[in-house]
């Protein structure tokens, strides 16, 4: 496939949006309001359900929209129903918009980041600005962490907001130029559909989190490069399907955490580096339990 951008008489089918819906009915309509603005292009949406209880309210909402939905027929978890969503699209879609459903496109963002994405052939992700609901940059476009950035991270970060670690990975200082990055949020994604079939889209190993910071390291290992357009924007302005279950939440982050980094450190010489993180990890599992 040419990596050169195409010209007149392209599929109308170029760019796809791909979420994921789990009791999403407080947030999936005005996303999916949003998607109509954000590409001046004819772009596929597709929702795949994790099996909702509200599934059939969340189809109805979904296909009023114009968009497709897709039952997973199983909670499998997030990068698992991206790729059954991205499986379902149809072969000319040469560009997938990965986004949370609580996640509210600006005008224009799609047709911003796929112009990023055009200018080189060794592009294969592109995030936007991801913003808080209060208007503050969410720190979106990370290093990929290494097992020093891993344990000083999880051991300082809620007891030393400024540790050098924490900002090293969070990449904190200008969000307003374009730069690489380590991994995109999985939270608003542009992947090139060609990569992300050849890396097997998400590694379905990890149920939540840490699905994105794989992939873009997966992304980087293939000597491509993951960018940031500061341009294209989108506001991730939360919701409540996940309210009430923050201690599951928080094993299934620092899980994830340790097998991305025990699976990145693997060597059988690095085992007592592993033994320092899983407890470092633990450690701050029940320290933020406890705030």
């Amino acid at each position: 496939m040419s990596d050169r951008p195409e010209q007149g008489g392209a599929s109308p089918h170029r760019a796809a949006i791909v979420t994921v819906s789990y009791e999403s009915g407080d947030v999936l309509p005005a996303f999916l309001a949003s998607t109509a603005a954000a590409s001046s292009r004819d772009v596929e949406v597709v929702v795949a359900d994790n099996d909702s209880a509200t599934a059939d309210a969340l189809r109805r909402v979904t296909e009023t929209a114009g968009a497709r939905f897709v039952a997973v027929g199983a909670n499998l978890g997030y990068g698992a129903a991206v790729n059954r969503a991205v499986a379902s699209l149809d072969p000319d879609v040469r560009w997938v918009l990965v986004s949370n459903p609580d996640v509210v496109l600006a005008p224009g963002a799609l047709d911003r980041l796929i112009a990023t994405a055009e200018t080189d052939g060794t592009i294969g992700a592109v995030g936007p600005r991801l913003l808080e609901p209060d208007g503050a940059v969410y720190p979106s476009a990370r290093l990929v962490p290494s097992l020093r950035t891993g344990l000083g991270h999880a051991v300082f970060a809620n007891v030393w907001q400024g540790n050098p670690w924490t900002k090293r990975y969070r990449q904190d200082g200008d969000h307003t130029v374009r730069r690489d990055a380590g991994w995109l949020s999985g939270a608003c994604v542009l992947v090139r559909r060609d990569v992300f079939d050849r890396l097997g889209g998400f590694d379905e190993a990890y149920f939540m989190y840490f699905e994105d910071v794989d992939l873009g390291w997966r992304i980087g290992r293939l000597g491509l490069r993951n960018v940031y357009e500061p341009g294209a924007v989108a506001t991730h302005v939360g919701g409540t399907a996940t309210r009430g279950s923050s201690e599951r939440m928080r094993r299934a982050h620092h899980e994830s955490a340790y097998r991305f980094l025990a699976g990145k450190y693997a060597a059988w010489w690095l085992w007592p580096l592993r033994a320092v993180l899983r407890v470092a990890l633990s450690v701050r599992a029940r320290a933020t339990r406890t705030r």
